[in-house]
């Protein structure tokens, strides 16, 4: 279940990906930048996507789970989402899953794929066999999961919204707690699930599109929709990205002792101008998460922290990809007060600095000396020694990865040496069961994984 989770997880970013266009798309829209019939444009654009979020996300999800990622489980996820609403809104209109529709057909869509892409029927159904069945089947599924969802979804919206009461009821220590999951899940690949709530179900905003009643879920979708109260569970991340964790960079490199500093310094100003700029955090996270856990949990609790200030500041800002300066710049005029973000930010970048420095100092946590001796082994050339790394081909069953991860499926897991992978370049290895093994390896994991599947 655990291995489930984190695949789905990952799944989550290929329907993720898209949202950064469908935002810039309704920024442009809102009338400030173009006017007449080019904003409508635009904003139409926009709402095409943001309007059809649950769609995505099966096709998305169905897409990222089965293997190779093969169209006919995305085909398969598009037919399911469709046919589940058809059903569950013909039970009951009043039914509304949001995106929890589309994240239910997308695993349901991607696990009948692997189940059944290589099936053998009976010769007069033969043109039925193979691919061609799984949409079929995941038809028949979602005709299952919308008659459930009609008659019993609204005991678990019930649950949803308590949970979702609860977090809002707590104020900024519901978003502290929030903030501070967010970032310990990030090892466990389990934080896309959360964000999954919180960006795309929690609270609701009723807004009137084209003469109609519509309502948006979730912080982000609200946000760009046009709620002022939207954008919470957001933006603390502008502080930490763009402020805290570039102080952090240089703590580390302060720390690092002079003989690796050249090193370490081409390293830290990468990962943390690209924390800067794009809000892509992982590189730089997983430079000392395995290394360094008690500096990893102090990240943890200050983002908590700058989120909670960030709402008691009245501070609402939303991104369409990640807390990065661009976005910041894009959806500036979206926002309220977002010029506080900068001396909040500043504060931070102190506070990260201050507690990562000494954290580092008095623990004697070493974070280049021995996860980076071997940094400059460049995996892309060593595809050979990763291969004998994970046992031999014979002991490789599927390849994978993420934008950090290589995520291998092993005949045994247990029998391979994490020295190993340290030495070409890993940050760290994560073992979620016996026949699974994840490999941090920064961007470079999907160059890698690719290479992999080539060489076998």
């Amino acid at each position: 279940m655990f291995n489930l989770f984190q695949r789905i997880g990952k799944a989550l970013m290929t329907p993720i990906a898209v949202l950064p266009v469908a935002a810039l798309l309704l920024r442009l829209g809102f009338g400030d930048i173009f006017d007449g019939q080019i904003a409508l444009i635009m904003k139409s654009a926009g709402e095409a996507i943001f309007s059809n979020l649950d769609l995505l996300f099966g096709i998305g999800i169905a897409y990222g789970l089965a293997k190779n990622s093969d169209g006919a489980a995305a085909l398969s996820g598009a037919i399911g989402v469709l046919i589940a609403k058809a059903v569950y809104l013909s039970i009951d209109k009043d039914v509304n899953m949001g995106v929890f529709v589309g994240i239910i057909i997308g695993v349901l869509a991607g696990t009948l794929y692997n189940r059944f892409h290589n099936i053998k029927l009976p010769e007069f159904l033969g043109f039925f066999g193979g691919k061609r069945f799984v949409p079929i089947i995941t038809a028949i599924s979602a005709i299952g999961v919308g008659v459930l969802s009609g008659y019993f979804w609204h005991f678990a919206q019930s649950g949803i919204d308590a949970f979702s009461n609860t977090i809002i009821g707590l104020n900024e220590i519901g978003t502290f707690i929030y903030g501070t999951l967010n970032r310990l899940l990030i090892p466990l690949g389990l934080h896309h699930i959360l964000n999954s709530v919180f960006w795309f179900q929690l609270g609701e905003y009723t807004h009137i599109k084209e003469g109609v009643e519509v309502v948006a879920n979730g912080d982000l979708h609200r946000f760009f929709a046009g709620d002022k109260t939207a954008g919470i569970y957001m933006s603390g991340f502008y502080v930490v990205m763009m402020f805290g964790l570039p102080a952090m960079s240089f703590a580390i490199y302060l720390n690092t002792p002079k003989d690796y500093r050249k090193k370490a310094g081409a390293i830290l100003l990468g990962v943390a101008f690209t924390s800067f700029l794009t809000g892509i955090t992982e590189p730089l996270e997983f430079l000392f998460l395995f290394v360094a856990p008690p500096l990893f949990i102090l990240h943890a609790l200050l983002t908590g922290l700058a989120l909670a200030l960030a709402q008691m500041l009245n501070i609402h800002a939303g991104f369409g990809f990640s807390a990065g300066f661009i976005d910041y710049v894009i959806n500036y005029k979206l926002a309220t007060n977002p010029l506080l973000i900068l001396p909040l930010g500043v504060f931070f970048a102190i506070l990260y600095f201050i507690t990562s420095y000494y954290t580092i100092k008095l623990l004697k946590l070493k974070i280049f000396e021995e996860s980076h001796k071997e940094s400059a082994v460049q995996v892309a050339h060593e595809i050979q020694a990763f291969i004998s790394a994970l046992g031999g081909s014979e002991n490789i069953t599927d390849t994978d990865a993420c934008i950090t991860r290589l995520r291998m499926s092993v005949k045994d897991s247990s029998i391979l040496n994490d020295e190993a992978f340290l030495s070409l370049g890993a940050k760290g290895v994560i073992r979620p069961d016996k026949k699974s093994i994840q490999i941090i390896l920064g961007t470079k994991a999907e160059g890698v994984a690719e290479r992999i599947r080539e060489a076998l």
